[in-house]
C-alpha cells in the first residue's frame, strides 16, 4: 500500500471493471476497497461481518431481506449505509455508481452465502490497486 495520498478519482480512472473492487489502502484488519458498478450484484450475506458502503458517485441501491420482510435503500452521492452482519441483501445500481467498501481483510464480495455468480460479478477478496 501507498504511504502517500490516494486520489480515489485517479484510483477509479484506473480500471474500467464493474463489480470488481480495487483495495485502496488498510484500516486495521480492514480493506477499504472502491468499486465501479452498474446492474445488479446478487442476493448474498456475510455471515460474521457488517458491510459497510459510501457512495462517491451516482445512486446506489440495497435490497434488503429483513426479519420485517423485504425492503431497498437507495444511497445517493455523499451517503452511509451499513448492511449488518447476517442479512441477505442485493446492491445494484441502474445507472452506475461509484463506491467505497470497508470490510474486514479477506471478506469475499458474494459473501458467505449467495445466489448463483454469474459473469458479470468478480468473486473475489479485492484485487491490488495498480494505480
Amino acid at each position: 500500500m501507498s504511504n502517500q495520498p490516494i486520489s480515489l478519482r485517479q484510483a477509479l480512472d484506473s480500471f474500467d471493471a464493474l463489480w470488481s473492487p480495487r483495495i485502496v489502502t488498510h484500516v486495521n484488519d480492514y480493506d477499504v476497497r472502491i468499486a465501479k458498478v452498474e446492474g445488479e450484484h446478487i442476493w448474498h450475506a456475510h455471515d460474521d461481518t457488517d458491510e459497510f458502503f459510501l457512495v462517491l458517485d451516482g445512486e446506489l441501491h440495497i435490497s434488503l431481506r429483513e426479519p420485517e420482510g423485504e425492503r431497498t435503500v437507495l444511497l445517493r452521492q455523499g451517503a452511509v449505509f451499513t448492511v449488518p452482519a447476517g442479512t441477505e441483501h442485493k446492491p445494484y445500481a441502474p445507472s452506475g455508481a461509484a463506491i467505497l467498501m470497508l470490510e474486514p481483510t479477506g471478506t469475499p464480495t458474494v459473501g458467505d452465502r449467495h445466489d448463483e455468480i454469474p459473469a458479470h460479478v468478480d468473486a473475489t477478496t479485492g484485487h491490488i490497486l495498480d494505480a
